[in-house]
């Protein structure tokens, strides 16, 4: 068995994915290379790979299909999980997201994702092509905003979004009209615009933190408060300027050097590889990307049934939707909400689950033919 799946692996993502990780691994020693430990976070993201490797191994052995059967009792356990963070939960940088486990924190958000693509993926191959009315969107809408509600209430914004992308880009595959969802898409979004700009005009009650406000609009003028809000992202945008075509070097970058440019080795990480790379560098690191998110549609597009084609969609669509808002909030395009750039960014929770989600991926790229035992 083990030489069939070996034989029937997609060597072309895997080794793309074990370059971006690489690559990460540079870039986040260049922006914690200090003290009397330059290597300690390279080191725990080593060995946060090996962990999420063994994940990877796992639901590479798994018969996905499997999965299906326990769509019910994932998803409640997904809920439990999430729960659990609102009761026993660390907090840290104003936030209720870790469980401390020993001497680990693990954040169930990064794998409720995960958990959660498998539900969906099960929960839309039941309904078949019943989505073609508005009215038929309306229950797959209500299984996301439970577990939606439950991360946006820890607050994690960022990873409450990616759901919303999850669930748009699976339920296209699954054959909901593409009009409907663009007009749902839109109307959110003009509800959201129109909410916010209520807010900062009348006042408008949001269930939001004020900080969550601010980040989600001051990326429209940063310089219009320059020392708080704004200070972030001005810096990463310095940073990916200064870098210039060929860049300062490994090392050499002033911006994540010497401490200017916040959390430089997770949100703001694509900005440290365009500052010590330069462009050429941030470029060839999109290719990569771009790499793998083609390599997932062309998994979901081969997938032997429905259940492993959204399955494929929908680890497809989270890649695709971390990696557009993190380079976008790096380049002063889009708003800082915290999402980590996948492989790349230093983070266990983040690596681990990419990985799991990528097992996935792999799953159903080998058992796209009967395997026998």
């Amino acid at each position: 068995m083990l030489r069939r799946i070996l034989k029937r692996l997609d060597y072309c993502l895997l080794v793309t994915v074990a370059i971006i990780l690489a690559f990460g691994l540079v870039i986040i020693a260049t922006a914690t290379h200090q003290g009397q430990h330059p290597y300690a976070y390279v080191e725990k993201q080593l060995i946060w790979i090996a962990m999420g490797a063994v994940l990877l191994s796992v639901f590479l052995y798994l018969d996905y299909g499997v999965l299906a059967r326990f769509e019910r009792h994932l998803y409640v356990f997904n809920l439990v999980m999430l729960a659990s963070v609102l009761v026993i939960g660390h907090h840290a940088l104003g936030a209720q997201r870790w469980i401390q486990l020993g001497p680990f924190q693990f954040q169930p958000s990064e794998f409720a994702k995960v958990l959660y693509i498998v539900t969906f993926a099960s929960f839309l191959s039941r309904r078949g092509d019943n989505l073609k009315r508005f009215r038929d969107l309306l229950l797959p809408l209500a299984y996301m905003l439970v577990p939606m509600a439950l991360i946006i209430k820890q607050p994690d914004l960022g990873t409450a979004l990616v759901f919303l992308a999850i669930t748009f880009g699976m339920l296209f595959m699954a054959g909901a009209r593409p009009l409907t969802i663009v007009a749902m898409i839109g109307g959110g979004l003009a509800a959201a615009v129109g909410g916010l700009w209520a807010h900062v005009r009348f006042g408008l009650p949001l269930p939001l933190h004020s900080y969550q406000i601010s980040r989600l609009t001051i990326f429209l003028n940063p310089w219009s408060d320059w020392h708080g809000a704004g200070y972030n992202i001005i810096q990463s945008q310095i940073a990916l300027g200064s870098g210039g075509l060929f860049g300062k070097g490994l090392f050499g970058g002033s911006q994540s050097q010497i401490s200017f440019l916040p959390v430089a080795y997770a949100d703001f990480i694509f900005a440290v590889a365009g500052e010590t790379m330069g462009f050429i560098g941030a470029l060839a690191l999109l290719i990569l990307f771009f790499v793998v998110l083609y390599r997932s549609v062309r998994i979901a597009s081969l997938a032997k049934d429905q259940f492993g084609m959204l399955l494929a969609s929908g680890v497809a669509s989270m890649l695709f939707f971390h990696v557009l808002i993190n380079v976008g909030a790096a380049s002063g395009v889009m708003p800082v909400t915290g999402i980590p750039l996948p492989f790349f960014s230093y983070g266990g929770s983040a690596v681990m689950s990419d990985l799991a989600a990528l097992g996935l991926l792999m799953a159903v790229h080998v058992q796209r033919q009967k395997i026998v035992f």
